[in-house]
């Protein structure tokens, strides 16, 4: 992506649908609410769209949900990379747009992970040609948990990172989510009943990981230009950027501390024209403890190995000096099969100043970064108002 496209498009509707546990809803069903409640923020609908960008545990995502919604669109893209599918998919639009192949872009995600119990410990059947059914399946590993905890270990061991402080980023997302209404998880949560819950892949805890709940989220990008005239106010794209390694497999992987990260946010932010130091809002794919520490060490927050420490003492909690995942996040929020689409959101709705009691009093750049499959690609979004 060149500078000149900074800004060149806008997200002028976002929305959720229906969240936490929403038992008679299909993925389908929820994209639909979820595109329905986006149109309406921004006074579009349905005849205005003309390019669909959808993501779900299904196949033809794109076609599906533009058939169920009666469009029939110019373009469309159903990419999926695993959790950071949306961000991409609003790199694309960015693309499609600029290319005049269409204007306005409808981007939803929906899954019913928790109702439909799409979220199994145990393995998945895979092709055994495939590395993933030769190599992982037999050894019975918990996918995605069993990786993270290898990360985890490796920055024990590396750094002197302590289960403890990986407490800390999991009791401030519940703080957060004790001040969001939408949050599937409000009840208080300390460092001790993080360590005392149940371990599930050494050295993470259940309360180390995400939820798994139902959720849906749509987007509606269209070109800058048009943004002026809509009914919310518009949150430009300043600059984005993804990278890509490998598979589902990590075999690839030289250094699990070292994925990719830096290179999206140093593109994104020069994209954008801005720096670390101007971001305001800071919205982080936080399936585990471990990958927020990991992230913010990789985007550049904190040099690396120095993570544990940076997240001590509610820093990352309201009220502490670098307040993120203002939602509640993955951990306490909502974490449906993917969480990238609900990143996205949350930002948005910070720079639009919508988010009453845990609105952060200065938002006008956001950082979202989101990474996909198991350390296969990474992505990093500047947005601005």
């Amino acid at each position: 992506m060149t500078k000149e496209l900074s800004k060149s498009i806008a997200i002028v509707g976002a929305a959720e649908s229906d969240l936490g546990k929403v038992p008679g809803m299909t993925a389908l069903e929820m994209q639909g609410q979820a595109a329905h409640r986006a149109l309406l923020d921004c006074g579009l609908t349905l005849k205005d769209v003309d390019g669909v960008f959808a993501h779900t545990d299904d196949k033809f995502s794109s076609l599906q949900v533009a058939e169920y919604l009666g469009i029939q669109p110019r373009y469309m893209d159903s990419t999926n990379v695993g959790g950071m599918s949306n961000v991409l998919h609003i790199r694309h639009a960015m693309a499609a747009i600029a290319a005049g192949m269409c204007e306005v872009a409808l981007i939803t995600y929906g899954s019913t992970q928790l109702s439909g119990g799409g979220r199994k410990l145990g393995g998945a059947l895979d092709d055994m040609r495939t590395p993933l059914g030769q190599f992982i399946l037999p050894y019975g590993p918990l996918s995605p948990i069993s990786y993270y905890a290898m990360v985890a270990q490796l920055h024990m061991h590396r750094y002197g990172t302590t289960s403890e402080q990986l407490a800390e980023v999991a009791v401030a997302a519940r703080k957060w989510a004790m001040l969001n209404p939408k949050a599937y998880r409000r009840d208080p949560l300390s460092i001790e009943d993080v360590l005392s819950s149940k371990m599930l892949a050494e050295p993470l805890r259940q309360r180390d990981c995400c939820l798994v709940t139902d959720a849906g989220g749509a987007l509606i990008v269209t070109t800058a230009a048009r943004a002026q005239s809509l009914r919310r106010p518009p949150v430009y794209v300043m600059g984005i950027a993804e990278t890509f390694s490998h598979h589902y497999t990590p075999f690839n992987t030289a250094d699990l501390l070292d994925t990719g990260v830096a290179s999206t946010a140093d593109e994104a932010l020069q994209m954008a024209g801005v720096t670390r130091e101007d971001i305001d809002v800071v919205q982080i794919y936080d399936h585990f403890t471990i990958g927020v520490i990991q992230s913010l060490e990789e985007l550049g927050f904190c040099k690396r190995g120095e993570g544990g420490d940076f997240v001590t003492g509610g820093r990352l909690a309201p009220g502490g000096d670098f307040q993120i995942n203002t939602s509640g996040g993955g951990l306490s929020y909502n974490h449906p099969g993917m969480f990238g689409m609900l990143l996205v959101l949350e930002a948005v709705h910070q720079l639009r100043k919508e988010c009453g009691e845990r609105q952060l009093p200065k938002a006008e750049l956001a950082l979202v970064h989101a990474p996909g499959l198991v350390f296969s690609a990474n992505s990093t979004m500047i947005l601005g108002v």
